[in-house]
């Protein structure tokens, strides 16, 4: 094996792995870890590089105990090389929405957008590839809440604490402090 898979094995292992099985012995329900992963990897593909874990937390707290804070932020972590790859057909997708202009992806037009020359157009591209995202949003949420249910399921059963499978996690219920009367 090279040095560079042992690396990246190791990288894989410590940064995805060891977190998702740290999540798994936690105890959370499979619904509520299908739904945060779901949640995390649709938030994740934004199209606006560099802003997805400032949507993640507004995410969070607007749905607090309805999602697993630890499970999206993970999967908004494994969805960025995904996110990368999706700002094309996001914004083709919107310019197909909204019947707008075809923004050229040439050095031409790279050379225009360095230069300031193009900062209509930019702005254009930006709101027909979030407008992309938006409309594909709710179905990429879903479909991926229907896929990883049974996922789930089956990694609690595997990986999850015996004791409580089903405890639901809820962020500040972690440690009680029992007062007695004295």
């Amino acid at each position: 094996m090279l040095i560079a898979d042992m690396r990246l094995t190791k990288w894989f292992q410590k940064k995805i792995v060891d977190p998702l099985l740290l999540i798994l012995r936690r105890g959370a329900e499979p619904n509520q870890l299908a739904f945060s992963a779901a949640l995390g990897i649709t938030i994740g593909i934004f199209p606006i590089c560099g802003v997805t874990v400032f949507l993640c937390g507004i995410a969070i707290a607007l749905l607090g105990s309805f999602c697993h804070a630890p499970t999206v932020m993970l999967a908004n972590f494994i969805a960025t090389p995904i996110e990368l790859s999706l700002v094309v057909p996001f914004l083709r997708f919107g310019e197909l929405i909204t019947g707008g202009p075809h923004f050229p992806l040439t050095s031409d037009a790279l050379k225009k957008v360095l230069t300031g020359h193009a900062s209509h157009e930019v702005l254009s591209s930006i709101s027909h590839a979030l407008l992309g995202w938006l409309m594909a949003s709710p179905f990429v949420l879903g479909t991926l809440y229907i896929i990883f249910i049974p996922c789930f399921k089956v990694l609690v059963r595997k990986f999850g604490t015996p004791l409580s499978p089903k405890k639901v996690l809820h962020p500040n219920t972690d440690i009680r402090l029992k007062v007695r009367d004295v």
